[in-house]
């Protein structure tokens, strides 16, 4: 058995998660971009998410350099410091390694790693390495340096991937090439951390000689050498000619910049400034689309565009108010803001239609748009003498809604202050950067403001980091009733079972609201023809067909540039 295969996963788990931070809950808003620059009007019709227009691919090429745009900066490189989102993932992917990874029909397989088994409880799981394979540095990937990342760095005070791993009691060596995690409980969805930043070994030794640096130096085993890296400019990778893999990397050089706003980056991409571009802005997608010359590889998963209420303080620590919140927002205004109607669907729960998880009864108890209920609910918090904020009662409830300042995402928070006003509410708008905008939400720092739920991901982990004590649960709402259902996805594989424990819980969570949906995060890496194989990497040893570039997140080392 190669790896453990869940018979919960399928076709709709694509997107790489992220266990320290970014991933399931993001401090931005899922979707925006600038205004239409020429173009027609038919890359809007195109069937959501699908790859289509893809130039030729032709025979692998060796040689040649691109220049990669992303929508920001990352903080720190080494895992266990770094807040990897979808950016910071694909930088990772061209220095590190996963261990796990998934195929195009969603299983977790062993990439890095030969093998992963479980013991019958799924309170053990054994890894063991490929042998030979080295870091940059020449020292060799075996199991005790696992032990020491696992020890030293991933599970140290401060360690942002230390909460994710909280379940496990230990990693011991079993020989030179095998490691066993041993969990405090049963974990069906434990092989899932390590597609993320938990599951990508760097060198311990250059780490701990790079000290206090060793986030600004990384060393991995990947298809791709870490160069330099001058913060908010760019970070370049040269060919690891000694990479493990025969024939990978196809690339010399990879120089990767952060480009934060939208209009520049596209901009940048139609001038030949840049190779390729990444982007999670529905507006972005669509205009992409027009671009001659352009091959353009779009995702639509379990990630959604949403508004993230502070339940751990009044007024939104009552249900009446946010329930009135949800009920006041016009899903399908948002989305046009966003980047056209019908562009993606709106979104009334964590998992997508396509997804085994989605529940048409969850759907249905969603609070969609209704401007009279809304009232209704207002109102009665407003006038009830009793109302958790202490105001006197008929005070109009005032709050701070906060987004990072992109344009599409200032009309957004426009559209949303106006249909709160429409309730009485007085509304502040806060622009805030991407950063401190997810350190404020960590904080529980805020009122409102928008954001990104959900990932494709074990549904376990999703709502487990977003529903339980621990740094991701942003909304700060727990129920006991949750708690049961995480108990049964965590303990069993049977989909059935697993099925029902995902609506109940998204019953609990569309009746309680803790945050409110507009429409699925459509995402696109988009690219000048001349490069190649985007999402075609596939499984060493010629093993299964990868996940392509889910997300927007790519596989680098699989890339060639044509003549």
């Amino acid at each position: 058995m190669r790896g453990h295969r869940r018979p919960q996963d399928g076709p709709w788990t694509r997107v790489v998660v992220s266990a320290g931070l970014a991933a399931l809950l993001l401090g931005s808003a899922a979707c925006g971009g600038g205004d239409d620059d020429g173009g027609g009007d038919g890359g809007g019709e195109r069937e959501v998410g699908a790859v289509t227009d893809v130039s030729e691919q032709g025979d692998p090429v060796d040689g040649g350099e691109i220049v990669v745009g992303l929508e920001a900066e990352t903080s720190s490189w080494l895992p266990g410091q770094g807040t990897f989102n979808q950016p910071g993932v694909n930088v990772a992917y061209s220095i590190y390694d996963p261990l796990m990874h998934r195929t195009a029909e969603g299983e977790v397989e062993p990439y890095l790693a030969e093998s992963m088994e479980p013991n019958a409880e799924l309170t053990e799981w054994t890894l063991t390495l490929r042998p030979g394979v080295r870091f940059h540095d020449g020292t060799p990937l075996d199991a005790q340096a696992l032990k020491t990342i696992f020890d030293d760095y991933l599970t140290a005070p401060g360690a942002n991937t230390a909460a994710s791993l909280d379940e496990v009691t230990a990693l011991d060596v079993v020989d030179q090439l095998t490691v066993v995690y041993r969990l405090r409980e049963a974990n069906a969805a434990f092989p899932v951390l390590l597609i993320s930043s938990p599951g990508w070994p760097f060198s311990p030794t250059a780490a701990a000689a790079a000290g206090e640096d060793a986030g600004a130096r990384p060393v991995g085993t990947g298809p791709f050498r870490f160069v330099s890296w001058q913060r908010d400019s760019q970070l370049v990778v040269e060919k690891n000619e000694d990479y493990w893999q025969p024939g990978l990397p196809h690339l010399d050089k990879i120089t990767f910049r952060p480009m934060p706003d939208e209009d520049t980056r596209l901009a940048s991409l139609r001038s030949g400034d840049i190779d390729a571009m990444q982007s999670l802005r529905q507006s972005t997608v669509i205009r992409a689309r027009d671009l001659d010359g352009i091959d353009s590889y779009e995702h639509l998963g379990s990630n959604s565009g949403a508004g993230t209420l502070n339940t751990s303080k009044p007024p939104f620590d009552d249900v009446r108010v946010r329930r009135a919140l949800a009920h006041a927002l016009d899903q399908e205004a948002i989305i046009e803001v966003l980047g056209g109607a019908g562009v993606t669907p709106p979104t009334t729960q964590f998992f997508s239609e396509d997804s085994p998880y989605y529940s048409e009864k969850v759907a249905e108890a969603y609070p969609s748009y209704d401007p009279e209920k809304a009232q209704e609910l207002y109102d009665e918090y407003v006038n009830d003498p009793e109302r958790s904020d202490g105001k006197p009662v008929g005070t109009d409830l005032a709050f701070t809604y906060s987004c990072p300042p992109d344009p599409s995402l200032n009309e957004v928070a426009q559209l949303v202050q106006s249909l709160y006003g429409a309730l009485g509410a007085q509304v502040e708008l806060e622009q805030v950067e991407q950063a401190t905008w997810i350190q404020k939400m960590l904080a529980r720092d805020y009122d409102t403001g928008c954001t990104r739920v959900g990932a494709d991901s074990d549904p376990y982990i999703v709502f487990d980091a977003a529903f339980t004590e621990g740094p991701l649960n942003m909304t700060a709402f727990q129920s006991p009733e949750i708690d049961e259902q995480l108990d049964i996805l965590r303990t069993t594989t049977d989909l059935d079972l697993r099925k029902a424990a995902v609506e109940e819980i998204g019953l609990i969570v569309n009746e309680n609201v803790p945050n409110t949906f507009s429409g699925g995060t459509l995402t696109v890496m988009a690219t000048r023809e001349a490069v190649k194989n985007v999402d075609g990497w596939v499984f060493p040893d010629g093993g299964p067909r990868g996940n392509g570039a889910a997300s927007a997140q790519v596989m680098w080392g699989h890339v060639w540039l044509a003549g």
